[in-house]
């Protein structure tokens, strides 16, 4: 006989026999359970995974890593500053930057928005702006010139394109003998961005950091310098080695703190979506208790054979153990690779899908993320993996104890 025995009698049970079909049919439902569970923990988990890293990179597009201001709201003599942190081999890239609230206007058409002053020459090295124009180039953008590039919505909302000519009102102004009278400058539009964000392409502009200066009244000031570090996860310590060396009258603020409640939000969601679909698998470590609890009530004259010749209540407890453990293994094996192919071929599942059934899941005119990214990562894979298998080896329990407490003299008694 196979050696140990536990393992070979805990095998055999798993096999139908005429009279028990219908547990062979619940241990069957219960694998099904576990991989269904398994499948899609790993899938949607994945593309959690992939929003996120989407978004983060969206919003990281405009916001940087980290940027440097001053309680006053303004920085002098930005240049020292930049040649001092730009030595730092964590910093990429330093570019300054004045960003203020301004009135967008054309025939009529009214939009506010943030104007933010750069400088084109440095702004490709903390934002990925550039690589985002959908028409003209950020090189446009000329001192003097009064030039600008708008978003694509906030182009929209104001109903212009290249070549347009829009004023640009700021909050701030004069007084004269007929009252406030706010300062405005015409600015032609000579290019179109789309980051793939509504809160940014609705409502941002860019303008010449000179020209910005003049309207704004900053004289050789700037709002700040944006940074792009080499380790974005890293960005919390950077900014705060930065405001160290830097002393007090500035203030380094990283794109966690920007966007804290965000992202917060946004693992909440991620940790509920993983327990309500962690039900799935629960519901199917039940099916395994209720599978060996009818196997120990239908084999309760095998136990008492057992234990009369021999085996030891803990043997008897291996047996059942065994049996559970071979449907947790064989369930979890099974949607890790499900899940794990379904994971890695999201991007070419769903558009066959959507033209299976001629619809469209995410449509591009409501959603800016029109297509479902995914990003597989390992150890979400292991602790699904661990705690699927955990929890099936744990449903045995019980039942195998429940087993090892058969007396075989009672169990016999009507045979």
């Amino acid at each position: 006989m196979f050696r140990p025995y536990e393992i070979f009698v805990g095998l055999r049970y798993l096999r139908a026999k005429r009279r028990n079909h219908f547990i062979s049919f619940i241990s069957l439902t219960s694998v099904l359970g576990i991989t269904v569970g398994v499948m899609a923990l790993i899938t949607v988990m994945s593309v959690m995974n992939g929003f996120e890293k989407e978004l983060r990179e969206r919003i990281l597009g405009m916001v940087s890593h980290a940027s440097i201001t001053s309680y006053g709201g303004r920085i002098e003599e930005w240049e020292n500053i930049r040649d001092r942190i730009i030595v730092d081999q964590r910093v990429l890239g330093a570019a300054p930057f004045i960003e203020k609230e301004g009135m967008l206007a054309r025939d009529g058409q009214l939009s506010g928005g943030m104007v933010r002053g750069i400088l084109p020459e440095h702004e490709p090295s903390v934002s990925d702006v550039g690589e985002k124009m959908i028409q003209g180039d950020m090189s446009q953008l000329v001192a003097g010139e009064y030039r600008v590039i708008l978003g694509s919505e906030l182009a929209r909302a104001l109903r212009v394109g290249l070549g347009d000519r829009v004023f640009l009102l700021v909050p701030e102004g004069n007084i004269t003998v007929a009252g406030f009278r706010p300062r405005m400058r015409r600015f032609e539009v000579v290019g179109l961005f789309e980051v793939g964000m509504y809160e940014y392409d609705r409502s941002h502009a860019f303008i010449h950091l000179d020209d910005a200066r003049n309207l704004y009244r900053f004289g050789d000031e700037i709002s700040g310098l944006r940074l792009k570090l080499d380790d974005m996860f890293r960005a919390p310590a950077v900014a705060r080695d930065i405001a160290a060396s830097l002393g007090r009258g500035h203030f380094v603020r990283d794109w966690t703190r920007q966007h804290a409640n965000f992202f917060a939000a946004l693992q909440i969601e991620k940790t509920v979506m993983f327990i309500i679909l962690f039900l799935i698998v629960a519901v199917a470590a039940f099916n395994i208790i209720s599978t060996l609890v009818m196997v120990v009530n239908d084999k309760r004259s095998d136990i008492a054979v057992l234990r009369t010749i021999g085996s030891t209540p803990r043997s008897i407890m291996a047996v059942f153990i065994v049996q559970g453990t071979v449907i947790g293994f064989v369930g979890t094996l099974l949607g890790l690779a499900f899940g794990v192919t379904l994971a890695l071929n999201v991007d070419q599942i769903v558009p066959w899908l959507e033209e299976l059934f001629q619809t469209e899941f995410l449509p591009a005119d409501v959603y800016y993320i029109s297509d479902l990214p995914s990003e597989l990562r390992w150890p979400d894979v292991g602790r699904i993996a661990g705690i699927a298998f955990t929890l099936s080896v744990l449903s045995t329990l019980y039942p195998a104890w429940r087993a090892s407490r058969t007396q075989p003299a009672e169990a016999l008694r009507y045979e």
